[in-house]
């Protein structure tokens, strides 16, 4: 069995996510954001107060990149961390002043990033292809 690189849907999903990454990164740069750090931020913005591990649920990422993130986060006065009252090993994270106030600018940066990369689309072009990846998501993540 040959395999073509360009025919690869992980391959070229992994190649795109790339570009994105590198084209959000030019946006979100100005903000003191790194990319790493974005989707630990949508999540919070929807809900803060919440452990490590149900970040990791929401985020798909390894134990250990998560804690790296978080604790440059800290340092970088995007979150704080206190005590579970429910469960003393963990602790819950919240956002600070500084984060909450980054969240419309950040969420215009990725719209213009969304934007940029599906112009080449038609409108039902871009429904299908993000129904598509929401199928193939859920997909992985079930099996």
């Amino acid at each position: 069995m040959d395999f073509e690189k360009e025919n690869s849907a992980g391959y070229l999903v992994n190649h795109m996510a790339r570009l994105f990454a590198k084209e959000l990164q030019h946006h979100i740069a100005p903000l003191g954001i790194v990319v790493g750090q974005f989707p630990v931020l949508l999540e919070l913005w929807l809900k803060d107060g919440v452990t490590q591990k149900d970040l990791l649920a929401k985020i798909d990422v390894e134990q250990a990149t998560l804690a790296n993130t978080l604790n440059r986060m800290e340092r970088d006065g995007l979150i704080k961390r206190t005590k579970n009252p429910a469960d003393a090993r963990a602790q819950l994270i919240w956002l600070t002043e500084k984060a909450r106030a980054l969240r419309e600018s950040s969420y215009e940066a990725a719209q213009a990033v969304n934007t940029k990369a599906l112009q080449v689309l038609s409108v039902s072009e871009r429904t299908q292809f993000t129904d598509s990846m929401r199928r193939v998501i859920e997909g992985l993540r079930s099996g």
